[in-house]
């Protein structure tokens, strides 16, 4: 997969916040706070999506200034939208020819990102590169191998109603060991990792199904070529595994990878 074709992934803005925005927002205050970055530093934000993860370091870390790309002109045109806009810099650019001069950031994170960058390895040299000797660099990805991530619920139900589910893009670099070998392999130093887990709920069943079947998704496209027959019958094998609570609500835990490490002098 080449990144123009991992930025089609993305090219609704809006449906992608529907889908994984209160997740992200979720995840990212627990690994800004095991980051441990300093005050006043200087971010770069890589593969920056709607601006979650730049709007969140803005709340809680106190940043001299942030810098967020995306390869996607969607992502960046929903993220210049955000209050947050006011305060970052966001620009369309490729994770693998970040467009920075060498050690010009304190912080280089990505947030649910690295799994689908086509060259992880180049993209990783890349951020190294750019964040200042003993800068950190650091980022987080969904464990999509142990189907942990926020889609889990309807891809495993899918299997379990017979469907071929076809497998989300750097699946296999989403597990810890993938993360630290990616990392080692970077030069990087004091490399430290973490699982995240987090609940969260939606309102009904009906709010869940819109949220987690935007039309771009490969699974979504499974679903829609069904019949209405077959697409009951996911839905209910949905249900059985997320009954709903007293009021409605549907909840359940997603888990992500995190990793964080230092730039050598």
């Amino acid at each position: 997969m080449t990144m123009a074709e991992a930025a089609m992934y993305f090219t609704d803005g809006a449906a992608y916040e529907r889908f994984m925005g209160r997740w992200s927002r979720a995840v990212a205050p627990v690994f800004l706070d095991w980051l441990g970055a300093p005050r006043n530093a200087r971010w770069l934000d890589v593969g920056c999506g709607t601006g979650i993860l730049a709007e969140t370091v803005l709340g809680m870390c106190m940043p001299a200034a942030i810098s967020a790309v995306d390869p996607s002109p969607a992502q960046i045109r929903e993220a210049a939208t955000s209050a947050s806009a006011r305060t970052v810099s966001f620009e369309v650019a490729d994770a693998q020819q970040l467009p920075f001069a060498d050690a010009s950031f304190d912080v280089v994170a990505s947030a649910l990102v690295i799994n689908f960058v086509p060259d992880r390895a180049l993209a990783l040299a890349e951020m190294r590169r750019v964040a200042r000797p003993r800068g950190l660099v650091g980022g987080y990805v969904w464990d999509l191998a142990g189907e942990l991530s926020p889609s889990g619920p309807v891809r495993n139900a899918l299997r379990r109603c017979g469907a071929d589910v076809p497998a989300v893009p750097g699946t296999a670099a989403s597990s810890i060991q993938a993360l630290r070998e990616l990392f080692t392999h970077t030069g990087l130093a004091q490399i430290e990792t973490r699982t995240i887990d987090v609940t969260l709920a939606y309102a009904s069943f009906d709010e869940f199904w819109v949220a987690q079947t935007p039309g771009y998704t490969a699974t979504t496209k499974v679903i829609a070529a069904m019949n209405e027959r077959e697409r009951l019958r996911v839905k209910r094998a949905v249900q059985e595994a997320l009954p709903p609570g007293p009021n409605g609500s549907i909840a359940y835990v997603a888990r992500a990878h995190a990793i964080k490490a230092r730039v050598p002098r």
